[in-house]
């Protein structure tokens, strides 16, 4: 059990109910056509806010579009996330004082960014550490293994966190790879690999915190496997029906997070009704604001996705965005003079 305070406890608690909170929001939002295609989180919380909420706020973290709860645990405002979930990129200028990355929608692709980031800071001696997500089947990846490897190469600080949610989109975890763990992966790298139960917060915090521990004192990298289960659809493209079953679904059910917190805290007299429905009020007041900011922000052009491309404009985003801009210039007269 790591070293946690009363008060420590009881924000875990309500990060992870702010977390649920707006899954469960955003899932409705696109339901009714208000932002576009999303990836639930719903039961991997306990290793987004775990692994997240004991980093300092001088480390990074580099997430996928999975890891909600991540974003949360380090300040990311609301309306942004869902801003970015409405199709606006804008949504990903994230102040800078976070320490987030821009999120990763290819699978296994940020590792790599990761590494980079952290052989710069070890390069520069900085006191930073890195911490990269990826669901297992990056795992599969060349990048991942590229990324591993120079990580144990050049003994940088830098944590794998592999939520292990059982699933490649519909391709089970047994059909991806031959290893008994996630793991053990590590091995071949030459660093340690450790496998926790990704449903269990504490868990996940005292393998993080070694894992942290170990980079401060330059013993390089880490890779931290947490077992989880994805709840609900891959996104809310997928049918899940199609590939597992039910029974399967309402066994994991009964190992969610959120509830296992909830009854470690009543043992030990830290939660009560009144604290549990405050908390849920509150985060549901919290996202009834961010989806009004949200929905009061003004829309992009269209010419502005080329602003994000490239740090500086390049001669081939220039000629786009002119080529662009006379076609819809050409398409608005259309409309005018029929």
């Amino acid at each position: 059990m790591p070293k946690l305070s009363d008060e420590e406890i009881k924000e875990l608690y309500r990060l992870m109910v702010q977390t649920r909170v707006f899954d469960e929001k955003a899932w409705k939002l696109q339901r009714q056509g208000r932002i576009g295609t999303y990836a639930p989180i719903k039961g991997q919380e306990a290793s987004d806010i775990g692994t997240s909420f004991v980093l300092s706020k001088n480390d990074w973290i580099f997430p996928t579009y999975r890891n909600m709860g991540a974003y949360i645990t380090r300040g990311m405002p609301l309306e942004k996330l869902l801003q970015y979930w409405s199709g606006d990129e804008r949504g990903q200028k994230i102040p800078e004082n976070l320490n987030i990355f821009t999120l990763a929608i290819p699978v296994g692709t940020q590792p790599l960014h990761a590494v980079g980031l952290a052989w710069a800071a070890k390069k520069q001696k900085k006191d930073v550490v890195v911490l990269t997500y990826m669901g297992e089947a990056a795992t599969s990846t060349g990048d991942f293994h590229e990324a591993m490897n120079f990580a144990g190469v050049f003994n940088l600080p830098v944590i794998f966190v592999v939520e292990n949610n059982q699933y490649a989109i519909s391709v089970p975890r047994s059909k991806q790879t031959k290893s008994e763990t996630i793991a053990q992966k590590a091995i071949a790298y030459g660093f340690n690999g450790i496998q926790v139960d990704g449903n269990d917060i504490f868990a996940v915090i005292k393998a993080t915190k070694d894992a942290i521990e170990k980079s401060k004192q330059n013993n390089g990298p880490s890779l931290v496997e947490c077992v989880t289960y994805r709840l609900g659809h891959h996104t809310t493209a997928d049918d899940y029906n199609i590939y597992r079953t039910e029974e399967e679904v309402q066994l994991w059910s009964q190992k969610d997070p959120i509830e296992r917190l909830r009854r470690f805290m009543e043992n030990k007299k830290l939660w009560t009704k009144e604290f549990g429905d405050k908390t849920f009020k509150e985060a549901e007041e919290n996202m009834e604001k961010a989806i009004v900011a949200m929905e009061s922000l003004s829309k992009p052009k269209p010419d502005e996705f080329f602003d994000y491309v490239f740090a500086n404009q390049t001669n081939s985003i220039k000629m786009q965005r002119e080529y662009l801009l006379k076609y819809l210039d050409e398409k608005e007269k259309e409309i005018r003079f029929p």
